[in-house]
């Protein structure tokens, strides 16, 4: 008789974010096992038994975690999320600093726990990490990134879908480049259904997203986190939800496109510099960066999000 290992899940900081990515891919059944760590016990305990005590409605899917770092030992996925978390008015890259001397002291004891492991960063600036995290480590490339944009373009699809009147998963828009204020969407290429979205129109044949209003739910999508954190204190709902969905592209070997952050490699000139572009994401983790048209705006508006992004590393002690 044969058995097919479990697939495990762990997720570092229990926080919001890490609470509710937990919260995520326990329903979601994305990892049949679910590990929560976090350096303050009580908080990590607590958790997990909140989590573990709504088990019996969800799928087969465990929690277990604590304060113990060796419960990561040969997970599959590892989810990073602890750090600082960014205040009303903060920007990402003030977090940067901060956040990668957590890093520096977790990523090589991760590494050793889980070796064959892929390692996603949801801790911000993520395309900043992301570039931090990898040269603390010795591992293939595409298996350390971040979760980029992916809930950044699941916000335009929204916005998209409330103008249209329509179900969001017949939307196909992207946001790329750096998770952040310089980040931009695809429009040369943002669809609904088979419908280039410059060409959408109403009932009475009016076009519902001209320049203007183009522009508007770009402003929306970039300043939506400083809005969420400015009421709430953080987001972390749908980048639980985001992470999950990573996890389950990797766990199941899905091979989905989906504009993750990763290190990239002369990808239109670009070279050693973390930004999201749709990618290929596997059992490997990033298993290709997909080079999609784009017009000559968005080629520029890409390598400017490459300076902001290396600017931030320049500032980095």
């Amino acid at each position: 008789m044969s058995f097919v290992r479990e697939t495990k899940l762990s997720v570092i900081g229990a926080g919001s974010v890490g609470s509710s990515l937990a919260y995520a891919a326990l329903i979601r059944n994305s990892a049949q096992r679910v590990v929560l760590y976090d350096v303050n016990q009580a908080k990590a305990e607590a958790e997990v038994l909140d989590l573990a005590h709504g088990t019996p409605f969800t799928g087969a899917s465990r929690i277990s975690g604590g304060s113990d770092i060796e419960l990561v030992a040969d997970s599959d996925v590892v989810v990073i999320t602890a750090g600082a978390k960014q205040e009303p008015g903060q920007t990402r890259p003030a977090l940067a600093g901060t956040n990668a001397r957590i890093l520096e002291q977790l990523m090589p004891r991760l590494v050793a726990l889980a070796p064959n492991a892929v390692f996603v960063l949801v801790t911000n600036p993520c395309d900043v990490l992301t570039v931090v995290a990898e040269g603390l480590v010795d591992l293939p490339p595409g298996r350390v990134f971040s979760s980029g944009t992916v809930l950044d373009s699941a916000r335009l699809r929204w916005l998209i879908a409330e103008a249209a009147g329509i179900a969001s998963q017949n939307v196909h828009a992207l946001i790329v480049g750096e998770h952040g204020d310089s980040e931009f969407p695809l429009w040369s290429d943002a669809t609904i259904g088979q419908t280039p979205l410059r060409d959408w129109t109403d009932e009475a044949g009016t076009r519902l997203f001209p320049r203007e209003r183009l522009e508007s739910l770009t402003d929306d999508v970039v300043h939506a986190a400083y809005k969420i954190i400015a009421g709430k204190g953080a987001t972390n709902y749908a980048i639980g939800l985001s992470g999950a969905r990573i996890v389950e592209a990797v766990l199941r070997n899905e091979r989905a496109i989906l504009p993750v952050s990763s290190v990239l490699h002369g990808y239109r000139g670009i070279d050693g510099i973390a930004l999201s572009v749709p990618s290929i994401v596997g059992a490997r983790g990033v298993e290709r960066v997909v080079d999609v048209p784009m017009d000559d705006v968005e080629v520029a508006l890409l390598h400017r999000s490459a300076e902001a992004v290396g600017e931030s590393l320049k500032l980095l002690p």
